[in-house]
C-alpha cells in the first residue's frame, strides 16, 4: 500500500473551505489539541488514520477522524488491538448500530457480523462493487470492519469515490440524474434459491426480510452537503417508473463510469487492521484472490438517516 506523506493542514484551512456540516465540529475541536495525523491515500478516495488508539480515542482526536472520515469516504487505522467489546464502543461513538438482518453474527455478540470464508469455500462475501444496505428505507451510514484471520497473500478490499464519481458526469447527466430515482432489493440476493443461498456456501439467515427501498440517483450526503451518486451493481435493480429493460443501459454505463480507477483506493489488510467507510459516498469490493485460505473480519454497521 502506498500513501502521500502530507499531513493535511485542517487547521489551515479557511471556513469557507471546510465541507458543510464539519464547520461546528472543528470551532469545538479547536479548543484541544489533536496530534492525528491523516494521510491521503489515493486522488480517488480514502485516508489512513496515524496516532489513534480507537480503543482510547480522545474527543479531540474523534472529531479529526470524523472530519476525514465525510472528507475522505473511508479511513484507515493499523496496528490497533480491539477487542470486540471495543470494536462495539468505537461504532456507537457515531450512531445506533445496525444488526444485520442476513449475515450470521458472531457468537457472543449480535451486534458483530462475520466476514468469513474458508479454505474450501470459492465465493467470498462482498466480491463485487455494491454498497451496504442500500436496500433498507433508512440506509446505513458507515461499515467498521477490523480483521481477526487472514490469508498469507490476497483479500484486499477496493473501494470507489460517489463524490468523485458525480463530479465526472457531464452537466447534462448531472440534470438527467437528479430527476430520478431507483429501487434497491435485497430479494436477488439473500432471498431463497438466490444470491449467496444459491452457492450453498455462506449460512445466510432471514430469507423472508428481504424487501425494496427507493432513494434518489443522486444524494446530498447528510453531513457534508456535497452531491453524490447512489447507486451501486449488487442491489440497485431499475429505475423508479422504469422497466428493468429500460433501466438497463444507463445503469450500466454509471456503473462502468464510477469504477474507473482514478476514483478508487485499494488497501492491504494486515495483523491490527480497521477500515471504516461510509455507504453514502462508496463503493466498496472485496477481492477474491485467495482460494484454499481462511479469512475471517467483524462487521459492525452503523445506522444511517432517510437519504434526499
Amino acid at each position: 500500500m502506498s500513501c502521500s506523506k502530507r499531513m493535511l493542514p485542517y487547521g489551515n484551512l479557511n471556513q469557507s473551505q471546510i465541507p458543510l456540516g464539519l464547520r461546528n465540529e472543528r470551532k469545538t475541536s479547536l479548543m484541544t489539541q489533536s496530534n492525528v495525523e491523516i494521510r491521503k491515500m489515493a486522488g480517488g478516495c480514502g485516508a489512513e488514520v496515524i496516532g489513534v488508539d480507537l480503543a482510547h480515542l480522545a474527543d479531540a482526536d474523534m472529531a479529526a477522524v470524523r472530519r476525514a472520515f465525510i472528507e475522505f469516504g473511508v479511513v484507515f487505522f493499523r496496528d490497533q488491538n480491539l477487542t470486540p467489546e471495543d470494536h462495539i464502543g468505537f461504532a456507537r461513538r457515531w450512531g445506533p448500530i445496525d444488526i444485520n438482518k442476513f449475515f450470521p453474527a458472531d457468537g457472543h455478540y449480535p451486534e458483530i457480523a462475520e466476514v468469513r470464508k474458508e479454505k474450501e469455500q470459492k465465493q467470498n462475501i462482498g466480491g463485487g462493487w455494491h454498497t451496504d444496505h442500500s436496500y433498507d428505507e433508512i440506509p446505513a451510514m458507515g461499515s467498521i470492519l477490523v480483521a481477526r484471520e487472514l490469508p498469507e497473500t490476497g483479500g484486499d478490499t477496493m473501494f470507489a469515490s460517489m463524490y468523485a464519481a458525480y463530479n465526472a458526469l457531464s452537466d447534462g447527466m448531472k440534470q438527467t440524474l437528479g430527476a430520478l430515482r431507483a429501487v434497491h432489493s435485497s430479494r436477488h440476493i439473500f432471498g431463497d434459491a438466490t444470491g449467496y443461498r444459491q452457492q450453498g456456501e455462506h449460512a445466510m439467515k432471514n430469507p423472508q426480510l428481504v424487501g425494496d427501498a427507493v432513494h434518489p440517483v443522486v444524494i446530498s450526503h447528510p453531513e457534508s452537503g456535497r452531491k453524490a451518486l447512489y447507486v451501486n451493481p449488487a442491489f440497485t435493480v431499475k429505475f423508479d417508473g422504469w422497466t428493468v429493460e429500460e433501466s438497463r443501459p444507463l445503469l450500466e454505463f454509471l456503473y462502468r463510469h464510477a469504477a474507473q480507477p482514478e476514483f478508487t483506493c485499494r488497501f492491504r489488510w494486515a495483523a491490527g487492521s480497521v477500515a471504516f467507510w461510509d455507504n453514502r459516498s462508496t463503493w466498496h469490493y472485496a477481492l477474491n484472490d485467495y482460494h484454499g485460505e481462511h479469512r475471517l473480519l467483524h462487521r459492525i454497521t452503523v445506522g444511517g438517516v432517510r437519504l434526499h
